[in-house]
């Protein structure tokens, strides 16, 4: 799911990277610590310079109180912030937010297509 979702965005040509966060053993009861605990999924920067946060989530998951203060952090300063399930979701959040007006590029199957419906985004 993520990594579509990188691909939607690189197949747009918009800026944006993957953002991993977590830790690594580095030897007996020691850890490195990578990231910002809570910080998005994939982060990025559209037109104009705004932030772009993208929260990616299977089917059932949910938000850790963390990641949600970091999504609410990012909208209070200005930022598109968002968690989606799949690559379409990313693709409706975009539009309605303004940035993408043209057909999607991808089918079901991942792969590009030209113009064709994409399912409604529902965000609460």
């Amino acid at each position: 799911m993520k990594a579509e979702c990188l691909k939607y965005l690189d197949r747009r040509g918009l800026f944006a990277w993957n953002n991993p966060t977590g830790a690594v053993r580095i030897g007996p009861g020691r850890f490195m610590h990578f990231g910002k605990k809570g910080s998005a999924d994939i982060l990025g920067c559209l037109s104009g310079g705004r932030f772009l946060a993208v929260e990616v989530k299977a089917p059932g998951g949910r938000l850790s109180p963390e990641q949600r203060q970091f999504l609410d952090d990012v909208k209070t300063l200005g930022g598109l912030a968002v968690m989606v399930r799949d690559w379409r979701d990313l693709d409706a959040a975009l539009r309605e937010a303004g940035y993408i007006s043209d057909g999607p590029l991808f089918s079901s199957e991942g792969i590009c297509e030209g113009n064709q419906d994409v399912p409604v985004w529902e965000h609460n």
